[in-house]
């Protein structure tokens, strides 16, 4: 049980701990325990992991509409247990082909968001309709579904559709998530009419009865996917009513945009770890840097049974260098907050899902389509608007991504991980690929072994209750800031995931401690085969 040191928000007595859950059936985590529990009902009705975490995936857009949904984007990796082999879903957004960098002009200043971009006039790419891009994460859950999965869309939307119509449920937390927005929302009305209520952010009644926001227009959306497909939403109803709102606000993106936006299988990026391999995702999604920072790690010696001084010092070296490498060669950007969802699955058969999904900032662009009731993107975002470098903004093009979901392939175990939190998702699942790869250790000992943060290239970011041994290694490569666990920002990602146990055949599932919302749900019990 970890200590928490005084100067953190928390008193200093307190212990903060989350327990893994286990099953020798399914379990499916989630950085929200209803969008857990809806995968876990589709388990239990029969269906596989890719069912599931499309289930809990549909009702994470719900339950915590800032992070992910319909107008948002992701990736998904897969292991089918009965053909030992991987598969990865790219669901990566792409700009309008309307889109204009002229629209885009630098005020010469610094930009002050989650990137370190150079400030765009009116913050144009950050926020707002030119800031949108295609969303794409229900074409590459329905190419899932359609390959590997075993139910109909209409079941896997049940869940969320209940959800919906039962409204966002505001406690605490959320009316934190909505309050640290609410500047922004207060800027666009539609957003603004569902967020906050009598213009402020939402709370909850001091009895503890949580107020609910409606959700009308998202449910019936939902209704209708059911009903109609994912080609409604896409080159139907949907896709109309969507382009008819955007066009109204002066975004770039059209109904030939959604038209001819498809998903892609493509072959997941394979990464030796000693005996074990990893599999990542390949292209513009953070598993390159993955790669190669597993690469400069396999020349450190890590020493000892438990990750030392010298083991950090690895961490820190090799993900410092690729994260610079991916700098200079591909144009990525600076640190940002847990913006994103991620969610683990692992089946009664064995097989794993690690899929990751986001509107990029909490909140997306701001902008919700009233018809539909869907929160956009602001994918734009994700492009330096510098022009001539290889991710400048451009009409049809794909962005950089540090979505960073993984499998882990180990002679006596296998694992799906994953984190949302920027840049701030590689180090994180890297350091947690090593403690149970390297160390050996279970997945409640490593989701509690403090960690870094290497996202500041200025410096290193780490977690107090590593000590002062840890932190004078750190300090010969360079400046080290210390700091306390923090509920909110999470300030080294925000990481799930489910691991099986071959020989015992034992599955575990756990979520960010610190996170009040994340947890893990299993299946009542296995079914008869």
């Amino acid at each position: 049980m970890l200590a928490v040191p005084p100067g953190s928000a928390f008193a200093p007595e307190w212990r903060v701990h989350k327990s893994a859950v286990e099953s020798r059936a399914g379990i499916v985590v989630a950085q929200n325990q209803k969008a857990a529990r809806a995968g876990v009902a589709v388990l239990e009705a029969g269906g596989n992991a890719v069912d599931a975490a499309i289930a809990a995936g549909f009702a994470l857009g719900v339950v915590e509409p800032w992070m992910s949904g319909l107008g948002g984007g992701g990736a998904m990796l897969v292991w089918d247990a009965a053909q030992s082999r991987g598969f990865a879903i790219d669901m990566g957004m792409v700009a309008p082909r309307a889109l204009d960098p002229a629209d885009f002009p630098l005020t010469g200043r610094p930009g002050g968001d989650l990137f370190g971009w150079p400030e765009v006039v009116a913050d144009r790419n950050l926020e707002g309709p030119l800031s949108i891009c295609v969303p794409s994460w229900l074409a590459g859950v329905e190419l899932a579904r359609t390959r590997l999965g075993t139910m109909p869309l209409a079941e896997l939307l049940a869940p969320a559709i209940a959800l919906a119509r039962e409204g966002l449920a505001i406690d605490w937390y959320a009316s934190l998530m909505i309050a640290s927005s609410a500047t922004a929302l207060a800027r666009h009305p539609e957003a603004k009419a569902v967020f906050l209520p009598e213009g402020q952010p939402p709370a909850p009644s001091w009895s503890g009865e949580p107020a609910v926001l409606p959700l009308p227009a998202l449910a019936r959306t939902l209704e209708r996917l059911a009903r109609e497909g994912a080609e409604s939403f896409y080159r139907g109803g949907i896709a109309a009513d969507l382009a008819c709102d955007l066009a109204q606000v002066g975004a770039r993106l059209s109904a030939e945009d959604l038209a001819s936006y498809e998903a892609r299988p493509v072959e997941p990026l394979p990464v030796p770890w000693g005996p074990a391999q990893i599999l990542a995702m390949p292209g513009l999604f953070g598993g390159a840097s993955f790669a190669r920072a597993a690469a400069l790690l396999a020349r450190e010696a890590l020493g000892g049974a438990h990750p030392s001084a010298a083991a950090y010092l690895a961490y820190a070296r090799a993900l410092r260098a690729a994260q610079e490498e991916r700098l200079a060669r591909l144009g990525d950007i600076g640190p940002g907050a847990s913006c994103t969802s991620h969610l683990c699955v692992v089946d009664r058969k064995g097989n794993l899902v690690s899929l990751t999904q986001t509107l990029l900032s909490l909140f997306g662009s701001k902008v919700l389509s009233p018809r539909t009731g869907i929160l956009l993107n602001n994918g734009v975002m994700w492009f330096d608007p510098r022009a001539g470098r290889p991710n400048s903004i451009g009409p049809g093009k794909r962005p950089l991504a540090n979505m960073c979901p993984l499998l882990g392939l180990a002679p006596e175990r296998r694992f799906a991980l994953g984190a949302s939190g920027g840049r701030r998702i590689l180090p994180a699942v890297f350091q947690l690929a090593s403690f149970l790869l390297d160390f050996g250790m279970d997945l409640e000992t490593a989701f509690h072994t403090p960690r870094i943060d290497t996202a500041e290239l200025a410096g290193i970011v780490a977690d107090e209750r590593l000590g002062a041994e840890i932190v004078r290694a750190l300090e010969t490569l360079a400046l080290v800031r210390g700091s306390p666990p923090l509920v909110y920002p999470l300030l080294f990602a925000c990481p799930s995931a489910v691991l099986h146990e071959l020989a015992s055949d034992r599955r575990f599932g756990i979520a960010e401690p610190l996170h009040p919302w994340a947890g893990g749900r299993a299946e009542a019990a296995p079914r008869p085969s």
